[in-house]
């Protein structure tokens, strides 16, 4: 899974075979220097805080923050290949098999994030309650079992019902060659770009719903869905809320070609680590989940204090938490989601009391859950096949990507 162990990888010159990267119109190569790769543990701790010490230094009022934030934001789609944006095409949304539990409902759902690509996942409604509902985005990381993995398993089952419980609409959704999302691999050149784009689409889906709340959409998730979370953030400030889970880092820059194999992180204009990408999110409501097992076991010395810092450059310090559990390790078990269900019943204005009991561990009764079968949640199957137009081959889906 992305980031589980400690291999360490170190910053190479890639040039993409035969894959344009655009960047600003131009693809990478063209004249240009080779882009640099931070994968990995690619700093040392200690190079990590000063590289932290240094934004600081260079950003130590709001405007230089914001002039600096506009850069890194740039130099993250660009090194996506996101820049300019691709054209947000109609999302022709499928839903079916709609299941009713006591709480909430569950919806297997595929939209085209591209005309041909399908990002697939599960859509949590509540029962009861009066819309406008907050929105909560739930994508996964590298956990590849038990229940199949990914979005099936049961911690992030039992994370989307608690959340629809208590009020929320959540989207849980496969990361690329993942569950239903099998039209390319995990290893496709673009991975990261077109996760990135996929959750990107995925706030444009939340918004179409007429039941959400367009003021009131979060994201959370752990290991590289925490990943994906706090780069959705950082690029897009329709986020109001952000939870990202055993992920954010200065030393540390994931493990997987979905988190640091496009240049993100560096280039001849912009410098930055994934702690300070999780800063870009200020002043929006955000809490780090970190723990003592794993890369983010120096949270509350390192990273916290420095993205703290910098929101309270908007006299908004109060608005950024970190819940460190420093016994715990490298998941999205019990103790972090509870640290998660308060935060965002506080920022959305979520029902906790509907799954508070002081009985249970952590005082949250997850027993509102019901684990489902795989084979239930599957958008793609015998009876419901995907569109005949999905695109098919690696080629077509990086023309649709870099289509401007």
């Amino acid at each position: 899974m992305c980031g589980r162990g400690n291999r360490v990888f170190f910053c190479v010159l890639f040039l993409w075979a035969g894959i344009f990267i655009q960047t600003g119109g131009t693809p990478a190569g063209a004249g240009q220097e080779k882009p640099e790769l931070c994968q990995g543990e690619y700093l040392s701790e200690e190079a990590a805080r000063h590289q932290l010490s240094e934004f600081l230094r260079l950003s130590p009022t709001l405007p230089s923050f914001e002039r600096r934030a506009a850069a890194v934001r740039e130099g993250i789609l660009k090194g996506a290949g996101l820049w300019p944006l691709p054209p947000r095409t109609p999302l022709n949304p499928i839903m079916h098999s709609l299941r009713q539990h006591r709480y909430y409902t569950v919806e297997n759902v595929a939209f085209e994030s591209l005309p041909g690509f399908f990002v697939t996942g599960n859509l949590y409604r509540p029962v009861g309650g009066g819309a406008p509902y907050a929105a909560v985005l739930c994508p996964h990381g590298h956990f590849r079992t038990p229940n199949g993995g990914g979005r099936f398993r049961p911690d992030q089952q039992v994370r989307c019902a608690v959340l629809a419980a208590m009020g929320a609409v959540v989207f849980s959704y496969d990361m690329v060659g993942w569950g239903d999302s099998t039209q390319t691999s995990h290893e496709h050149p673009q991975v990261l770009a077109l996760q990135l784009w996929n959750s990107i689409r995925a706030v444009d889906f939340m918004e179409s719903l007429p039941e959400v709340s367009r003021n009131r959409i979060a994201v959370t998730g752990a290991s590289g869905g925490g990943t994906q979370s706090f780069l959705l953030a950082a690029v897009d400030e329709r986020v109001a809320v952000s939870a990202p889970v055993v992920m954010v880092s200065a030393h540390f820059f994931g493990g997987c070609a979905c988190e640091s194999g496009m240049p993100i992180h560096r280039s001849r204009s912009h410098e930055t680590n994934n702690a300070d990408i999780a800063a870009l999110a200020a002043p929006r409501p955000q809490i780090l989940v970190s723990c003592g097992e794993d890369w983010t076991k120096n949270t509350p010395d390192v990273e916290f204090p420095y993205i703290r810092s910098i929101y309270s450059l908007y006299d908004a310090q109060d608005d950024v938490e970190n819940a460190h559990i420093k016994d715990e390790g490298h998941d999205y078990g019990p103790t972090k989601r509870a640290h998660v269900y308060r935060f965002l019943a506080r920022q959305l204005g979520l029902n906790f009391s509907a799954v508070s009991d002081p009985r249970c561990y952590m005082g949250v009764d997850e027993s509102v859950a019901v684990v489902e079968a795989r084979k239930e949640m599957l958008v793609f199957d015998r009876d419901n096949p995907r569109p005949a137009h999905a695109l098919g081959t690696d080629d077509l889906i990086s023309a649709a990507l870099n289509r401007r």
